[in-house]
């Protein structure tokens, strides 16, 4: 009875869902890069890029649902969080120590605070972006009021977060019926936000602040409970070629220009809502129910599955060097561009090396030490 718990990994692995997380964390790099010359939220290219965070939910919702739901009768709540925090927080602290170590050479403009923080502050602030805890808009330390100013994406970890809390505390136990409801209660609430909010989309939710609260559970609850109520029911499309139509139709929805403009903000609130609600379970839905076929195929959904996760919480250290960079020299994008694509390839490289030198050797130790003496884990985790 006292023995550690043993999870077989027998169950299919979703190569397909890899894959679209890795493109999905690709686009998010790209979108960073081409909005440090945007100059606002209405002329971005790649506009909607930062719907990949919506599909991150989603998938994750999914995934969570796929790999714990027939397991609550051998498993504890604590079981739970400790598989999630190994799974998780090795990368969180590196993105928090690459972030430090980069701080100081994003001084400038673009960063007013930077200069004037002194390094004993800025080492508190990284110790407590170490434990995804979020900070205040009055410890700000950069001038966003972000809640991780040394890796902003953090914020949408300390949202996933509450969200493994919530399924494993009280919404694992609702029935298909009640989950529905609970899904559809969501939905109505990211669309009120969408519609009626100020600005017709779901950029926001880095911020311990009212109005950012409300839009990072607004984009929490629907797309990562829908994606746990997706599981449940089943319903998946089978069709051939499903990675690469799924991969395209990720793209094109994320590249769609601002729709409406400023005048109409409710039409682009509307198509945000139509992607999140709609089109991305759908997407989720097919390459969950699409077979990869080839030897070369299936490596290329392995390596972007591996890095998605250390790339999206590591690549925006870059970044703030990048938006530093191209304020202080007034960089056109026409010539800015070659070095954010560069970028673009260092952080990818950054994401590998973390992944087979740091978080997948760390992993292996935590769960040796802390989950299993003997058998394997489950692989297929977001």
């Amino acid at each position: 009875m006292n023995e550690p718990l043993v999870y077989p990994d027998s169950k299919r692995h979703y190569e397909i869902l890899d894959g679209l997380r890795g493109v999905a964390s690709v686009v998010v790099v790209v979108f960073h890069v081409f909005e440090t010359y945007s100059g606002d939220r209405f002329h971005q290219i790649i506009n909607h890029g930062y719907l990949a965070v919506d599909f991150f939910f989603l998938l994750s919702g999914f995934v969570i649902a796929y790999a714990y739901d027939d397991r609550w009768g051998k498993m504890t709540q604590w079981d739970f969080y400790k598989r999630r925090l190994i799974r998780l927080q090795p990368m969180v602290i590196m993105g928090s120590l690459i972030g430090a170590a980069l701080f100081y050479f994003q001084g400038g403009a673009a960063f007013p605070l930077i200069n004037g923080t002194p390094v004993w502050q800025m080492l508190i602030v990284t110790l407590v972006g170490c434990t995804l805890v979020p900070l205040l808009p009055s410890m700000d330390i950069r001038g966003w009021q972000e809640m991780h100013p040394l890796n902003g994406p953090a914020w949408s970890l300390f949202f996933e977060y509450i969200a493994n809390i919530l399924y494993a505390a009280i919404v694992r136990r609702f029935s298909k019926t009640l989950l529905t409801i609970f899904v559809i209660l969501s939905a109505c609430y990211l669309v009120q936000y969408l519609i009626m909010g100020p600005m017709g989309d779901v950029i926001g939710g880095w911020s311990i602040e009212k109005t950012q609260l409300h839009i990072g559970f607004a984009r929490l609850l629907y797309p990562f409970f829908a994606g746990v109520l997706l599981f449940r029911m089943g319903k998946l499309v089978h069709i051939k070629g499903a990675f690469v139509i799924c991969s395209l139709l990720l793209v094109v929805v994320m590249a769609i220009p601002r729709i409406g403009g400023t005048d109409h903000l409710w039409m682009n609130g509307l198509y945000e809502a139509l992607c999140i609600i709609v089109i991305f379970p759908l997407i989720v839905s097919i390459g969950a129910g699409g077979v990869m076929k080839g030897k070369y195929a299936t490596k290329i959904c392995g390596f972007l599955g591996a890095i998605s996760y250390p790339l999206y919480i590591t690549h925006y250290p870059l970044i703030y060097l990048h938006i530093a960079w191209v304020t202080k020299y007034k960089v056109p994008m026409g010539e800015g561009i070659l070095g954010g694509l560069v970028l673009v390839v260092i952080g990818i490289g950054i994401a590998w090396a973390c992944l087979k030198f740091y978080d997948e050797p760390v992993r292996n130790w935590l769960t040796k030490r802390f989950i299993v003496k003997k058998g394997l884990v489950s692989s297929q985790e977001s």
